[in-house]
């Protein structure tokens, strides 16, 4: 019986759609389909979070532990604030610490995943989306180093993301967030990462 935490924002929390079309959910029924029982599914997340305010958000609801797997993606409002990447990168840090705390000081049953290009999106539209795209890119290039540096999994979910500038069936009626079927890529992508965690 295995407990998972899924920590993030408006992403993980899934904005826009169901709670069964949750990345975090779609993950929970894949793993359960290879036999892996799941039973315990806790979320803090939020829309609008950024590093700091998941940090707060987890001083306040004190999520008890241990848990067997553990996922932190979160950086993209950071970005829309136009936050330096330093200030990102050390308040990740501090995330990434938390949520191996949390796995049992176990590294390999935690997971960073990368922040999607909302660039790709409709709601993108008149904006830089080079640009969106270069700094979302050194974002998680900051991210990406800091897991190798905590022996934390790095899984990449933001080529698949940018598949929603071809495909409107890919984003939700606000024309900002995934539908469904795009959190569903995203869960198959991270569940390799999952299964390795949990059979660990």
């Amino acid at each position: 019986m295995s407990r998972f935490l899924a920590l993030g924002d408006s992403y993980t929390i899934g904005e826009g759609v169901t709670d069964q079309e949750r990345w975090p959910n779609h993950l929970v029924d894949l793993l359960r389909s290879r036999g892996l029982a799941v039973t315990d599914l806790h979320i803090i997340a939020r829309t609008a979070w950024t590093t700091d305010e998941l940090s707060d958000a987890i001083d306040a609801e004190h999520p008890k532990g241990p848990y067997d797997l553990v996922t932190l993606l979160i950086g993209v409002n950071d970005q829309y604030r136009s936050r330096p990447v330093p200030p990102f990168a050390a308040e990740f840090e501090v995330l990434l610490k938390r949520a191996k705390k949390l796995a049992s000081n176990k590294p390999a049953r935690t997971i960073a995943i990368s922040i999607p290009d909302w660039g790709a999106t409709p709601y993108a539209e008149g904006r830089d989306r080079a640009l969106i795209a270069r700094e979302v890119e050194a974002y998680n290039a900051s991210a990406r180093e800091l897991a190798a540096k905590h022996d934390v999994t790095w899984v990449d979910v933001t080529e698949i993301s940018r598949e929603m500038v071809r495909d409107p069936t890919l984003v939700a009626i606000d024309g900002l967030h995934p539908t469904g079927a795009m959190y569903r890529r995203w869960a198959e992508r991270i569940l390799p990462a999952a299964i390795s965690a949990l059979k660990r």
